[in-house]
């Protein structure tokens, strides 16, 4: 008997021990799941989203009442924020989640999903968008889940879906400046610096522009156009012969820095542009500035917030050598990562599924409340609250998208037919993996950081640094990270033959 007993206490526990292990290492998923709005699973629990920028007042508030509201009675979730500054979000960010701190969703730039993923900052999302994220299909062709795949594992979601051409390679300028030191548009570089210059006579308040703009300088040097397609800033796809080259000695790169370097000795660029490169955008926001690098929408995404500081702000995008073609090289220039070692992974699909899953949906997490926070006539949407909401940029999409009264038809009419006539690049869906040549990729950045930098910015003398500066390059091992890079874009354009 007393043995029949024994046996019966530790099946118990067995049992017992085996419910546990089904929790895996979603620590949130507390809330035993349920049917949700529209017959989806819900997970319940809490995800923690780390944001980029300042939390405002009206966020705040929304947050904490209507949109905690909406996540409990339609997915069973709390939603929590966790926000850091724009200067500082990329290393509080790998900070963070080196540290694995509860961290459940957070954004990137498509650029660097492989970094992201060589750092391990990123899980494999196939299972969770096979179970928990189909709604979001609807609006986000699956074919763009392509741009953030790696060897048939999807490490994020692309989470804009709108014209993406010409990336980072278009001038956001005050164009209400431009106007009145008597120039009409911007067509070339000579454009850029005369501009500078007239504005720093005629507006001595200005502080000239608020970033060197290398990539739009790139485009307008380069013989062909070239893509990064690599760490950072290092290596560069020539679009017409599929070859990978080490920017640095690329003579885009010479002439991009002796360009800005003659900006800095007339005085048109202030210190801030190198030691503080990342504040670029928030420079701008402060109505002091005269440009900024751009893509498409650009300034309708920040015109709101400059404005607060320059009401009569105007701002227009500019392509230099726009009759070259335009490539599209990614599928949007946006990625929601899930970590590694986030609580509630399922929470995070459930969470970004839930907003593409309907307009209605889109609308309430971008602008608000209706009525209270913004309204729509004949088509357009007024913002009522100077805040921002989730931003728009962040989830676009253009089967939702809608402009504001101020915006013109033409603006429009050009977005919306933007990638019409662009060119599809041979190295869309191209993921460099760095696994052979991490310590060579270390070595490159910090010789990148401390010396080329510098150079291509304009600050420091290019006859006179850069042979140094190469040199290091060349020390700590750009050749052979070159090769591989170019061995692998050989593999990739290969099994697309």
């Amino acid at each position: 008997m007393k043995r029949l007993l024994t046996i019966m206490i530790a099946l118990i526990m067995v049992i017992g021990l085996l419910g546990g292990c089904g929790k895996g290492n979603s620590q949130g998923n507390k809330a035993a799941s349920e049917t949700g709005a529209g017959g989806d699973k819900k997970t319940g629990g809490t995800i923690t989203i780390l944001y980029p920028g300042d939390e405002r007042d009206r966020m705040s508030s929304f947050m904490k009442n209507e949109f905690a509201d909406r996540m409990k009675s339609d997915l069973g979730l709390k939603v929590e924020m966790v926000y850091v500054p724009w200067d500082q979000y990329w290393e509080q960010k790998d900070i963070m989640l080196a540290a694995q701190e509860p961290i459940d969703l957070y954004w990137d730039g498509l650029p660097n999903l492989s970094t992201i993923v060589n750092k391990k900052q990123a899980t494999v999302l196939n299972e969770l968008v096979e179970k928990y994220g189909q709604d979001m299909f609807k609006v986000l062709p699956e074919e763009r889940l392509d741009g953030a795949t790696i060897n048939g594992e999807i490490y994020g979601i692309p989470s804009a879906y709108a014209p993406s051409s010409g990336m980072y390679q278009q001038i956001c300028v005050r164009q209400d400046i431009l106007e009145a030191c008597g120039m009409t548009e911007i067509n070339t570089v000579e454009d850029l610096a005369a501009f500078a210059q007239k504005a720093k006579e005629q507006f001595p308040e200005m502080k000239g522009p608020a970033d060197p703009i290398f990539k739009p300088l790139t485009r307008y040097f380069a013989a062909e156009q070239l893509t990064w397609c690599a760490n950072e800033d290092t290596a560069v796809y020539g679009e017409d012969t599929n070859k990978v080259y080490d920017y640095y000695e690329t003579e885009a790169f010479k002439q991009v820095a002796q360009f800005n370097n003659k900006m800095y000795s007339d005085g048109l660029y202030s210190d801030d542009l190198t030691i503080k490169y990342n504040e670029k955008d928030s420079r701008m926001m402060t109505g002091l500035y005269l440009w900024v690098e751009g893509s498409l929408g650009k300034e309708n995404e920040i015109i709101d917030e400059i404005r607060i500081n320059a009401p009569n702000a105007k701002l227009k995008s500019y392509t230099l050598k726009s009759e070259e073609p335009r490539y599209i090289t990614a599928t949007g220039g946006e990625v929601l990562c899930i970590p590694q070692t986030a609580p509630n992974p399922d929470g995070a699909m459930q969470f970004i599924n839930w907003i593409y899953s309907s307009k209605e949906n889109y609308l309430f997490a971008i602008y608000g409340i209706e009525g209270k926070d913004y309204e729509i006539i004949d088509g357009r949407i007024n913002k009522l609250v100077p805040d921002e909401f989730f931003y728009e940029w962040m989830f676009r999409n253009k089967n939702y998208q809608l402009f504001t009264p101020e915006v013109d038809q033409a603006y429009i009419d050009t977005y919306t037919s933007w990638d019409d006539q662009a060119v599809t690049s041979e190295m869309l869906g191209f993921r460099f993996n760095n696994e052979k040549v991490k310590e060579i990729e270390a070595a490159i950045k910090e010789v990148a950081g401390k010396q080329m930098n510098p150079i291509l910015y304009g600050f420091v003398d290019y006859e006179t640094e850069y042979p140094k500066a190469l040199q290091a390059l060349k020390d700590a091992g750009i050749d052979e990270y070159i090769a591989e890079v170019q061995r692998q874009m050989d593999e990739f354009l290969a099994s697309k033959q």
